[in-house]
């Protein structure tokens, strides 16, 4: 898939979480070239400033801009909602992109979540629930989980969701990218039962040689020395691991409710197309479950009418 192979995108708004860099950056780039206003909604404004300036300088027809949002903070979620809610604009296109992987000590989020789940999937929970009255404003509204390919093996601990008693990096990885894939499959279930009319589909990038394993593992990690030397001729540039996203957030191919990567070796490289994954990640027992612990921890209340 190609730039060229985008649907024209004009007219429309893709909100985009960790959209300053690596994967987010690719596919905001991507959108703007294909017409669409884009907003890069990332923690840092000085990234935010040089991600801007970074698309104005390849796209110079996109519309894009920063506002700032930290998914480890609930306040910072509900502010960041506030803020569009007040444009009164449709928010055509939600890439809930932004990520932490495997820290090596347990970490929490301002709320006190494990990170990995708090910042992964409960922040995109509640940000996905506050943008629903925005997203349902949209002809035709998308909504984009990104995972990671490890996620087809994750498990939900429902004994230990926070891994207060046990935490393992990998492991919790793993099930905070398992969590987004059955949110994205709860999600849809639940739009098509309240007529919300959305398209929910989740994406794993494969393995995309992005700066994730310096700011989780750490640079002296044991993932990251693999990353640098052996994982070069396993991996994919930041542009070609966005594939996927771009193929969910933009292709009248993607179905409703699919997960999407890439059809390499393994799935860590290629072409984007249907993923494989775990008889456990269709289990709509435990998507909502899951879905209503969440909106408990979270708070936050999922427009029905």
């Amino acid at each position: 898939m190609t730039v060229t192979d985008i649907p024209p995108q004009v007219g429309r708004l893709a909100v985009i979480t960790g959209g300053c860099s690596g994967l987010g950056l690719e596919t905001a780039l991507s959108l703007a070239r294909a017409g669409a206003d884009v907003l890069l909604a990332d923690v840092d404004p000085n990234a935010g400033r040089e991600a801007t300036k970074h698309i104005r300088s390849l796209a110079p027809a996109g519309v894009v801009r920063f506002e700032q949002l930290d998914l480890a903070s609930l306040t910072s979620i509900a502010d960041f909602a506030t803020r569009l809610q007040k444009l009164s604009r449709p928010v055509d296109l939600l890439v809930n992109n932004a990520g932490v992987m495997a820290p090596r000590r347990r970490e929490i989020t301002a709320d006190g979540f494990e990170l990995q789940l708090g910042v992964n999937f409960l922040g995109h929970f509640a940000l996905t629930a506050r943008l629903l009255p925005l997203l349902r404003m949209s002809r035709m509204p998308r909504v984009v989980q990104v995972g990671s390919v490890l996620g087809r093996r994750g498990m939900i601990n429902f004994e230990d969701l926070q891994q207060i008693r046990s935490y393992r990096p990998w492991r919790a990885y793993a099930q905070s990218s398992a969590a987004l894939l059955l949110f994205a499959r709860e999600l849809q279930r639940r739009s098509d039962a309240n007529d919300w009319r959305l398209q929910s589909n989740a994406v794993h990038p494969g393995y995309a040689r992005t700066h994730i394993f310096v700011n989780g593992p750490g640079k002296w990690s044991t993932a990251n020395l693999l990353h640098q030397t052996l994982g070069r001729f396993f991996s994919q540039t930041p542009a070609q691991g966005a594939l996927p996203i771009i193929f969910a957030a933009t292709s009248p191919k993607a179905n409703l409710g699919a997960y999407y990567g890439p059809r390499g070796p393994f799935e860590l490289i290629g072409m984007p197309g249907e993923a494989g994954s775990s008889q456990a990640s269709f289990d709509a027992e435990s998507a909502y479950k899951l879905w209503e612990i969440a909106t408990d921890l979270t708070g936050v209340i999922w427009q029905t009418d």
